[in-house]
């Protein structure tokens, strides 16, 4: 059996109509839902109160990147929305996940604050290639969290198969969030570096995000039912 609070919905659509399908298929489960840039550009804010009026945790996935004073100024004005996670990018360096945490760390009820290492859909080779960060992608993933927890985040984005590398250097109560989670012969669209939820769950992880295996399922409150039953 995986917890419900440990997975994340990714809530990865245009239409508003799907939106409100699924959260009626999923509503009154204690899962948490991810609105990223597709969903959150398309509708706006209204998706967050939206989510938080079903009952559902929300982690707002903007993977912010640019200079710290910038960075900062838009945390501070996504903070005004009832968020209970957000992400910056940790390539944009320690200086502005440091401004990023100054930014946040005056709330009342600050929402967890998340780095980004590198993207499931990166493999080492594109790394090497593209980024020209050389060397093995775990020794980038790892690099990437130190900083973010020198910074007094909560924890990153990784793949799951970076979590005990993670967890081993920071300790257990440094957060991992993992996308590139599949079902068992489920198939693997863009992500490269994947696991299934029974081996994420056996790596440590602390949250798996998962989208179509749910959200492109025609009866996605039964596809939940199936990985929150390990099936």
């Amino acid at each position: 059996m995986i917890p419900a609070e440990k997975i994340i919905v990714a809530l990865d659509t245009q239409d508003e109509a799907k939106l409100d399908a699924l959260f009626l298929a999923l509503g009154g489960e204690k899962i948490w839902v991810k609105v990223g840039m597709e969903l959150f550009y398309a509708l706006g804010p209204q998706v967050i109160f939206k989510a938080k009026e079903k009952g559902f945790n929300v982690f707002l996935d903007l993977k912010l990147h640019d200079i710290p004073n910038t960075v900062s100024q838009a945390l501070k004005s996504l903070s005004r929305l009832p968020i209970d996670m957000i992400n910056v990018h940790a390539a944009g360096g320690k200086e502005m996940m440091m401004k990023s945490y100054e930014a946040m760390s005056g709330l009342s009820k600050r929402p967890l604050l998340i780095a980004v290492t590198q993207l499931t859909s990166t493999t080492q080779e594109q790394m090497n290639l593209d980024q020209r960060i050389y060397g093995k992608i775990e020794d980038s993933v790892l690099h990437y969290a130190t900083i973010a927890s020198e910074a007094k985040f909560d924890g990153v984005v990784s793949s799951p198969l970076e979590v005990a590398l993670i967890k081993e250097k920071l300790g257990k109560n440094f957060l991992t969030v993992t996308p590139g989670i599949r079902p068992a012969g489920g198939d693997l669209n863009d992500q490269k570096r994947v696991t299934t939820p029974q081996e994420a769950l056996s790596l440590g992880t602390d949250f798996m995000v998962i989208g179509r295996p749910i959200t492109a399922s025609s009866d996605p409150r039964a596809a939940l039912k199936d990985i929150l039953q390990g099936k």
